[in-house]
């Protein structure tokens, strides 16, 4: 990405946009959005919301430093999010906590006279285990009339919790395939019958989609834009409506299943000692690494190497393929305000670029300049389980990183035995000559030591590709 260039995700909104000037991201205000802009100051919403860690802070600069300097009211420098994350990324605690957390926005911004226009799942991020808002753009003037971000919580927010806690928790992927939200017509279909028992579904979601059709063909009907007009409401109705939805969000509630590798760590084949050798390494590792910004855990689980890293890291990106386990490692940091992102990641169908022009939300690879991965009791489910080359692993792993900790697992450990078990071995560099040959295309083996009592050789690499901010 270019040092001087508009955010490809800032574009949908005429109030401004964000770019990055000098590698700095700017958030420009445009002269459209300066009666809402000098409302959200002075009627102390983004005082209240900002001390409330609801909402970023940012610094007020100078306008000469504006990109689209015609237009421009005020620009601004905001906070940083450490790394962004998008909603189909997150477990169902993360999605209902960033639900909660917009509408308690919703309600502080009505009793100060304004409204959020946008409810985009997109507009919340994590810091320090716990959601904050991004879009300091998103308050408009409050009016009379429905909240104009309704259809969009609902699809952002209530369809994909409503579908993980009454279907399928996959069923949240479906935020990868639209970007504006589960359309509410197909979530009322893949609801069981069930849920029309349930008032605030019947309400927010099978009503909703039926009224939705009914409103698109009214207008459609009628044959001038902007001939539908919509019916007032009241600030006491608007908020009796924010705290229904807040009451149906919090209601909702997702049990967790056993699965594969919810429980990861009751099931291996590491003995205590050996697994104290491994800890060992790895934080030995981390440490030659030196000072660390971001670290990514690609298969973290319920996140024990994850807190190595987080001792040698501002950040932890907390990766695992498993809801589950992403859900109890979320709980877990929630409490203790650590320094970890879990996240919901399929390392073989990672998280794609999406959006317009493919680029308003970025892919997995694009997000992935960190300082150090780690790559711990992986390799073998991604070579031996998806037949995923060595090279390609290799090269992949490269881009993501500056250095990556990886762990060898070999075939003659009894996991690696219990995968080859019931499929014909058609593997042959599969072994610790071939790994090295092909990673060693990409990267300098810096270091290797043999985790005791195993058949595992933990490796500490680093990458010769040149890395850009994203």
């Amino acid at each position: 990405m270019s040092p001087n260039s508009r955010i490809a995700g800032s574009f949908r909104d005429p109030g401004g946009f964000l770019y990055r000037r000098d590698g700095t991201l700017y958030r420009q205000v445009n002269n459209r959005y300066k009666e809402d802009y000098d409302t959200l100051v002075n009627s102390g919403l983004l005082e209240t919301l900002v001390k409330k860690r609801y909402l970023v802070a940012h610094v007020e600069e100078s306008s000469d430093l504006a990109m689209d300097p015609e237009n421009a009211y005020r620009v601004l420098r905001p906070t940083l999010v450490p790394y962004i994350s998008y909603p189909y990324e997150w477990c169902f605690s993360q999605l209902k906590d960033a639900a909660l957390l917009t509408l308690r926005i919703q309600k502080i911004a009505i009793k100060r006279g304004m409204s959020l226009k946008d409810a985009s799942a997109y507009n919340v991020q994590f810091m320090d285990g716990k959601p904050i808002f991004i879009d300091t753009l998103s308050f408009e003037t409050y009016t009379e009339t429905p909240w104009v971000a309704y259809k969009q919580f609902c699809q952002h927010f209530l369809a994909p919790l409503a579908l993980k806690a009454h279907t399928d928790r996959r069923l949240g992927q479906l935020l990868r395939t639209d970007v504006d939200g589960i359309p509410l017509d197909l979530t009322s279909k893949l609801l069981p019958p069930k849920t029309y028992l349930n008032f605030s579904v019947l309400a927010h979601i099978h009503l909703h989609a039926k009224a939705q059709t009914k409103f698109a063909n009214s207008a459609a009907g009628s044959g001038k834009p902007g001939s539908v007009r919509p019916k007032k409401m009241s600030k006491t109705q608007m908020l009796a409506m924010i705290d229904q939805l807040e009451g149906a969000v919090s209601n909702l509630s997702w049990r967790l299943e056993k699965t594969e590798w919810g429980d990861y760590y009751e099931d291996t084949n590491y003995r205590d000692e050996a697994m104290s050798r491994k800890r060992a390494l790895v934080e030995d590792f981390l440490t030659r690494v030196g000072p660390v910004t971001v670290a990514m855990d690609m298969g973290a689980n319920n996140g024990e190497f994850s807190r190595i890293a987080a001792r040698h890291a501002d950040i932890v990106i907390a990766q695992d393929i498993d809801e589950v386990a992403v859900e109890k490692n979320y709980l877990k940091v929630k409490s203790s305000g650590e320094t970890l992102l879990p996240l919901v990641q399929n390392l073989v169908n990672p998280s794609p670029a999406i959006g317009w022009a493919n680029a308003e939300r970025m892919s997995l690879a694009e997000r992935g300049s960190v300082d150090v991965l780690l790559a711990l009791a992986l390799i073998h489910h991604l070579a031996l389980s998806n037949n995923v080359p060595l090279r390609d692993i290799a090269e992949f792993f490269s881009g993501l990183g500056r250095h990556l900790i990886i762990e060898f697992v070999p075939k003659a450990d009894s996991q690696v035995e219990r995968l080859l078990a019931t499929r014909e071995d058609v593997f042959p560099e599969y072994d610790s000559k071939g790994f090295e040959k092909y990673f060693s295309e990409f990267f300098d083996i810096v270091a290797s030591e043999h985790i005791g009592s195993t058949e595992r050789t933990l490796y500490l690499l680093k990458s010769r590709q040149e890395f850009q901010v994203p």
